[in-house]
């Protein structure tokens, strides 16, 4: 016997409507799941958006000048932001001029690492984490639709480097809360927020999350770094007039003594972060890294595995 005999027409109908709406249902998932999967697929053939706040107008040119130039050839948009003008860093000029330069030596080593360079009018020495300086760096993070953040660890040695840090994990989160900087479009994913390495073990030492090798374009970065001449040939705040001279040899010494410097210094960072570089290339290809650039996860902003690592960081 047909089992639709026990039931009432206005039962069947029911049924009739229940079964209807599942299959609905079913088709909605379906589309659903769809284009989740294509706007997952556009994300990752977009070319990616990469921010950096430095302290100083050579800061991020120093600690990821390296990957910036290696996404930028790839197509990637990167963004170096100076959060202060630099304008006490130097021993003999100061002020409006000394900001005017500084900012024109970033824009000059920008156009060598192919991205673009941004550096905010905060007088150098004086930066403060007000909710003023969080919201601006929470509207750059979302006017640059930024996938990746980087800055200094909050326990850095200068007053500048941590509250740079402390501005940019403050902003973490925030960039996705709509009525925090409502002006601002919010973004609708968190980006991956990122440190720069430092030496400083207390309260915590930095950990290397992400090792590249930088040797493809070490000397691409080590051009860019030798146009920031007020703080490097000339040396910056703790400089002297023993650095400056008129003879063109000299200042030609000059110029490959702090290129050196900072081959060196990329060298030492393959040193140290050499075990962790192992993670990320073969073994006997690991042993032998000369120039690395090294990056740690900031808790507070979406946590990748490896895997998302791999596509963010597409050099591997």
């Amino acid at each position: 016997m047909n089992p639709t005999h026990f039931l009432s027409l206005p039962s069947v109908a029911r049924l009739t409507r229940a079964a209807a709406a599942a299959i609905a249902a079913g088709a909605l998932t379906g589309l659903l799941s769809l284009l989740a999967a294509e706007a997952a697929a556009a994300s990752e053939s977009r070319p990616l958006r990469v921010i950096c706040f430095g302290a100083h107008p050579d800061d991020c040119e120093i600690q990821a000048g390296g990957v910036a130039a290696m996404w930028a050839a790839q197509g990637h948009q990167v963004k170096l932001v100076s959060v202060t003008n630099g304008d006490i860093g130097h021993w003999r000029e100061a002020g409006g001029p000394l900001a005017l330069r500084r900012k024109a030596e970033v824009e000059a080593a920008a156009k060598v690492l192919g991205v673009t360079a941004q550096v905010l009018d905060l007088h150098d020495g004086e930066l403060l984490p007000t909710l003023e300086n969080r919201r601006t760096i929470t509207r750059l993070i979302r006017d640059w639709k930024a996938d990746i953040v980087m800055g200094h660890r909050p326990n850095d040695y200068h007053p500048d480097h941590r509250y740079t840090g402390v501005l940019v994990q403050d902003a973490a989160y925030m960039v996705t809360v709509p009525f925090w900087c409502p002006d601002t479009p919010p973004l609708t994913r968190n980006p991956v927020f990122l440190y720069f390495p430092d030496s400083f073990r207390k309260p915590n030492p930095f950990t290397a999350d992400i090792v590249v090798n930088i040797e493809p374009v070490i000397e691409r970065k080590l051009d860019a770094l030798s146009l920031l001449v007020s703080q490097f040939q000339e040396g910056g705040a703790n400089g002297g007039p023993h650095l400056v001279s008129n003879n063109p040899a000299q200042q030609a010494e000059r110029t490959r003594q702090v290129r050196e410097s900072f081959r060196n210094r990329q060298k030492n960072l393959a040193q140290r972060f050499r075990t962790e570089a192992a993670q990320w290339y073969p073994a006997e290809k690991a042993a032998t890294l000369q120039y690395l650039e090294a990056f740690e996860i900031c808790e507070y902003g979406r946590r990748p595995d490896q895997a998302e690592l791999k596509r963010l960081f597409p050099f591997f």
